[in-house]
């Protein structure tokens, strides 16, 4: 059975758009088996790390725990959904934690200290081994990625990557609205609407509040867009994602920026104009001579240049037409 593989080997390495969406329809679809939501937590977790890979398309087994551990906290602890049929291993590996830590319900994964959360993600990481990796690679006959438990090393076909990118917003809709149709099966909540919105939040961090400290000590107190001055811990001064979060939902430094209260409030959810694409890109390429930061932030050691550019372009073919210019 695919799910007992420690290793899967790519068995494609190109595949047509047709070919990936035919294999797509079948993953969220009954015509794949699942007796717990675990390959659409997969799924998500792979979209939220699509800029994370190096030069080969390879991702960690503990970036994309980290992902899986938190998406499955707060559905499984803070939102107490089940996920399995029969009570799945992940549901049981995040309960023993909170009860071994006292951990009151309420509480998301982003609020955990670092500790439990590494000891949350490295029994996730476990049952990924043992129940997901293999899973989804069969349900995606070989073509999608090729995986090794030794290494834990996961890696993306290449046309599969650029497919993710280019349909992102899509595949996060058709993703969490089949993941919520089954959670909805599994659990004596008949709103699917309900369950949506409890999906769709799921990767949101409460606070840039540490970015900001990290952006303030490393470049001019000012605002990115207008270049208004900024100070420390003042309310005006705010982080925005440079790629709107709906479209990103997650928090890399390299795609956030100091602005002021003015100027993200105006901004919302649309795109900078291109000019502010050139100075992203010029003051990213000073983030990564920062060895402290290098060190303190890991997504900057697989960083390049053309990642937020083709994270800019692939943004406005999912839609972010509308381009923001300063007031």
């Amino acid at each position: 059975m695919s799910h007992k593989l420690r290793v899967g080997e790519l068995k494609a390495l190109y595949l047509t758009e047709d070919e990936v969406w035919r294999i797509f329809t079948v993953v969220l679809t009954s015509k794949s088996k699942k007796s717990a939501t675990y390959k659409f937590g997969l799924l998500k977790s792979m979209i939220e790390n699509l800029y994370q890979v190096n030069d080969k398309a390879v991702v960690t087994y503990n970036q994309l725990a980290y992902s899986f551990t938190k998406i499955y906290w707060n559905l499984v602890i803070h939102h107490e959904l089940e996920q399995g049929t029969r009570g799945s291993a992940a549901v049981n590996r995040l309960v023993e934690v909170q009860q071994e830590y006292h951990i009151p319900k309420e509480m998301t994964f982003d609020k955990l200290d670092s500790t439990i959360q590494l000891k949350a993600v490295n029994r996730i990481k476990a049952v990924m081994k043992t129940n997901v990796f293999g899973a989804l690679y069969g349900d995606t006959q070989g073509t999608f990625y090729a995986f090794d438990h030794k290494s834990e090393q996961f890696q993306f076909n290449q046309a599969v990557l650029t497919f993710m990118r280019k349909y992102q917003r899509l595949l996060i809709d058709l993703v969490n609205y089949h993941m919520a149709k089954m959670i909805e099966q599994l659990n004596d909540i008949p709103n699917i609407n309900y369950l949506l919105s409890k999906v769709e939040s799921i990767a949101k961090r409460s606070s840039l509040k540490p970015f900001e400290e990290i952006l303030v000590q490393y470049f001019e107190k000012k605002c990115f867009y207008c270049g208004k001055s900024l100070s420390k811990d003042s309310v005006h001064t705010h982080v925005d994602h440079f790629i709107p979060w709906s479209f990103v939902q997650s928090d890399q430094l390299w795609n956030l920026v100091l602005t002021c209260s003015t100027c993200n409030t105006s901004k919302r959810d649309k795109l900078p104009v291109p000019f502010y694409l050139d100075n992203v890109v010029d003051r990213n390429e000073r983030l990564v001579i920062e060895p402290e930061l290098v060190a303190l932030e890991r997504e900057l050691a697989t960083y390049k240049k053309d990642k937020i550019i083709h994270l800019y372009n692939y943004s406005i073919q999912n839609g972010y037409e509308n381009i923001w210019v300063p007031g």
